[in-house]
C-alpha cells in the first residue's frame, strides 16, 4: 500500500484545489504527486413513464465538445446528494423529480489524480415546474427515449462519466430478465 507522508496545497479556490502529495509507493521511491480535489457532485437520472430520460444537449467549452448530459452538479454544503440532484435538475431543466431517488451509483471518474467523489441518482417522473433558472447550464433539453440515449453513449455523443455510467446502469437494469 502507498504511504502519504504529507500534502500541501498549491492552489485552492472554491471550485479547485491543486495539492502536492509526499507519496511512497511500495517499491520505496517517494515522490511528490500532482493532485487535483474537486468538489462532490450529483447527478439525476431522470426516467418517464414512457422510458424517456431527461437529457440536456450543451457546449462544454473546456473540452471543445457539444453533447448530452444528464442534470447535475455540486453538492451544496448541508445538502444531501439525493436533494442536490433534484435541485440541479429543477435549475438545470425546469423539471421536479418526483418521489425517491435510488442511487444508481457512486464512484470517483479519475482516481489516480483527480479526487472528486460522484454520486447518481434515478428518479422515476417529473413535473414541469418553470424554466430553467440556471442560464449558464441552459442548453437544449429534452426527453430521450432510453434505448436512443443508450445509442447515443455507444457513438460518444454522451459527456461526463456521471451521465454515462448513470445510463449504462439504467440500461442494464432494463434490460434484466
Amino acid at each position: 500500500m502507498t504511504k502519504v507522508h504529507g500534502e500541501r496545497t498549491l492552489y485552492d479556490n472554491p471550485w479547485v484545489r491543486l495539492v502536492q502529495m509526499d507519496i511512497e509507493p511500495p517499491n520505496g521511491r517517494r515522490f511528490w504527486h500532482h493532485v487535483i480535489r474537486l468538489q462532490t457532485v450529483s447527478v439525476a437520472i431522470v426516467l418517464d413513464g414512457a422510458d424517456r430520460v431527461l437529457l440536456l444537449r450543451r457546449h462544454r467549452f473546456a473540452t471543445a465538445q457539444i453533447g448530452w448530459e444528464a442534470p447535475g452538479g455540486i453538492i451544496e454544503p448541508g445538502e444531501s446528494p439525493q436533494v442536490a440532484a433534484m435541485r440541479e435538475t429543477v435549475e438545470e431543466t425546469g423539471w421536479q423529480p418526483t418521489g425517491p431517488g435510488v442511487r444508481l451509483a457512486a464512484f470517483q471518474p479519475m482516481p489516480g489524480m483527480v479526487d472528486t467523489p460522484h454520486e447518481v441518482f434515478l428518479f422515476r417522473g417529473a413535473l414541469r415546474v418553470g424554466d430553467p433558472t440556471d442560464l449558464e447550464e441552459a442548453a437544449v433539453i429534452e426527453w430521450v427515449p432510453l434505448d436512443r440515449a443508450r445509442a447515443l453513449v455507444d457513438a460518444g455523443e454522451v459527456l461526463g462519466s456521471a451521465t454515462i455510467i448513470g445510463l449504462l446502469a439504467l440500461s442494464a437494469s432494463h434490460s434484466e430478465p
